[in-house]
């Protein structure tokens, strides 16, 4: 059998999110804890370091309503990092410092605290800071300015951008014109927000790469309806003439939901986007690519075909399938980056003709341990991997692993765990020594798929408390921290072990 795309070396890496990284800070961000963890998972043998989107977040926290595709999260950014370029001084940090629980982020005081000490650094630019912002605004012309216009009206009137003025909604350019220069304090804040936020990254990501650690990233397919890329890009939107939705995303009812999910984004108009090559779009993927050294493309099978749900409908039940920009937009976008490593998110229903299309793409699908045991045929069984496949114990909207095991019907459970060797009492003892979730990733290691990539929270063993998303429940989601101390009871050896005997020491992109 032919092998298809060699874009990954046999190697293995771990989904952890920045927010949930450890720090001092109420939230992990670009903080010296971030080189502290590339520095473990690469002792252990890991080359890769897999995280969900960074961009600026939206509703319920969630870095898939994000109010950007382009802008970056402001909580990333660390004072510590702002200390270093003299905009806050060292006694100061102390007054930035959070003194709550460390096991989950704290998204309103982030939120408030940020605030407090980008405003005080941003009173404090020099002049030399000042050129280099105006140097990354004019890099980023595409993008930043209404961004940063969008943000300081946001934060003026503090209502959505269809609840603004008809005339800035609708983008009036003498109104535009003269809000910029009313707000021009705020503007400039802002700019300087996303200056500071890349530069942070910068760092972070040249760190990782002097570790032998590269960066997967994550891009939703769609964004947010009350987003900056809607307000400033209306023409490219299935928008009437109110800028009201014609039809929003989701998905059709199948036997998880009689009445489908409604995910309330607005879609695009892809026929207006072919006129000008999709060059939105196309942007966009090479902004990600500059941040990350390969890209999971989020609901792939959107690109075939997507689900049109007519606007104001309560369930999907009356929505269509319309047709997406298939290869013609994919082809131009590797015709752009033509060395980009990618990985489709193929899960979920995936019909005979949409199947057919993503496997000709020659694009590296995933694959997910806990969706083959279900009692039904399934390509998520481990012995079904080739080598183009991307296999994981779950993903962020997956339980733990620990956790599914405890959901299984008995017989469910002890099939899957006899497949991967485990038999016996004992299973649903957590933490790190936990004994079945170590026997589900030394099988996952043992497969054919060149990259397997382990959350955290799989490899400490953890149980349901330490999930990170639960798909359609709003509140709850994106919280879960790791703490220092319990970072460093990793069991080092067995990752060590597992990835040596199964040969995942390679390192990155062929």
């Amino acid at each position: 059998m032919k092998e298809r795309f060699p874009e990954f070396d046999r190697s293995s890496g771990v989904l952890l999110n920045v927010s949930s990284l450890p720090g001092e800070y109420g939230i992990g961000m670009f903080s010296p804890d971030v080189v502290q963890f590339i520095d473990l998972i690469n002792d252990m043998g890991f080359h890769w370091w897999q995280i969900l989107p960074v961009t600026m977040i939206g509703w319920g926290n969630s870095p898939y309503s994000g109010l950007s595709t382009f802008a970056g999260n402001r909580l990333y950014i660390c004072p510590q990092e702002l200390m270093k370029k003299g905009l806050i001084y060292p006694e100061e940090l102390n007054l930035f410092k959070y003194y709550g629980e460390p096991y989950s982020a704290d998204y309103d005081f982030a939120k408030a605290n940020s605030e407090k000490y980008l405003r005080l650094a941003f009173s404090r630019l020099t002049e030399n800071l000042k050129e280099e912002i105006k140097e990354f605004e004019n890099k980023n012309s595409s993008w930043l300015p209404d961004y940063a216009l969008f943000m300081a009206i946001r934060k003026e009137t503090g209502k959505n951008w269809r609840d603004w003025d008809e005339k800035l909604r609708k983008r009036d350019a003498a109104a535009l014109k003269k809000k910029r220069e009313e707000l021009k304090e705020d503007v400039d804040f802002f700019m300087f927000e996303q200056y500071e936020f890349f530069t942070q990254w910068a760092d972070i990501k040249e760190k990782a790469h002097a570790r032998g650690v590269r960066i997967i990233g994550d891009l939703p397919f769609y964004v947010s309806t009350d987003s900056v890329d809607v307000w400033a890009n209306q023409d490219i939107f299935q928008l009437d003439e109110d800028l009201n939705e014609k039809g929003v995303a989701g998905v059709p009812p199948d036997a998880f939901s009689a009445t489908g999910q409604v995910w309330g984004n607005c879609l695009y108009d892809f026929k207006k986007q072919k006129k000008d090559n999709y060059s939105w779009w196309r942007k966009r993927i090479s902004h990600c690519l500059e941040l990350y050294d390969a890209l999971r493309l989020d609901h792939f099978r959107a690109f075939y075909n997507y689900f049109s749900i007519p606007f104001g409908e309560e369930t999907a039940a009356n929505g269509i399938w319309e047709d997406g920009p298939r290869e013609e937009l994919l082809n131009l976008i590797k015709k752009d980056n033509p060395d980009a490593a990618f990985i489709a998110e193929d899960l979920g229903q995936i019909d005979e003709k949409c199947r057919e299309f993503i496997d000709s793409l020659n694009i590296p699908t995933m694959r997910v341990f806990q969706f083959g045991f279900d009692g039904t045929p399934s390509c998520h069984i481990p012995y079904r991997y080739e080598h183009n496949h991307v296999a994981y114990t779950g993903t962020h909207d997956n339980n733990t692993t620990l956790g599914w095991l405890y959901e299984l019907n008995e017989d469910a459970r002890k099939y899957a765990l006899k497949y991967c060797g485990f038999e016996g009492a004992g299973w649903g003892a957590g933490g790190p020594s936990c004994e079945s979730t170590k026997a589900i990733i030394k099988t996952l290691m043992m497969s054919s798929a060149n990259l397997v990539v382990l959350p955290f929270q799989d490899m400490l063993g953890y149980g349901s408390d330490t999930r990170m998303n639960i798909p359609g429940v709003a509140e709850g989601n994106w919280i879960y921290r790791l703490p220092y101390h319990l970072m460093a009871t990793v069991d080092r050896d067995y990752f060590v072990q597992v990835n040596s005997v199964y040969n995942r020491f390679g390192h990155g992109i062929k």
